[in-house]
């Protein structure tokens, strides 16, 4: 079992930087595909990234790719989001999750087959 801590949120300006981390505990961080999501006021929860065990593997969902890279540090049990050229429509709470299944390589954007998740952060994005 693992225990995820999203923070780095805030409010930012439109065209801004911002990098969102999510700490982990428990020895077992790099068994786990790690992906990020977000959810805005009135709408579904939805993928924005994924990273493989190793971090040889990057999903984005297409509203983000190009603006946002997520990257891990197994030896400091951290994944990161570094979001830059924000948009307003990047307002969301930003959660990320941890996916336990048995393909090392396999970065899923589906939202069930993530096991676990932290209590989110908020991104706020003024125009």
């Amino acid at each position: 079992q693992v225990q995820l801590v999203e923070s780095g949120g805030g409010l930012v300006q439109a065209g801004g930087s911002l990098r969102l981390s999510c700490a982990a505990s428990g020895r077992t961080f790099s068994t786990y595909v790690m992906g990020w999501f977000r959810q805005a006021p009135g709408k579904e929860r939805e993928f924005v990234g994924g990273i493989s065990r190793s971090g040889g593997r990057t999903r984005y969902a297409d509203s983000v790719k190009g603006r946002f890279t997520i990257s891990r540090d197994n030896a400091k049990n951290t994944v990161y989001l570094q979001m830059n050229s924000v948009k307003p429509e990047d307002t969301a709470v930003y959660y990320c999750a941890a996916d336990e299944g048995v393909f090392p390589f396999l970065v899923t954007t589906i939202l069930t087959e993530y096991d676990y998740w932290g209590q989110g952060t908020q991104v706020t994005v003024s125009s």
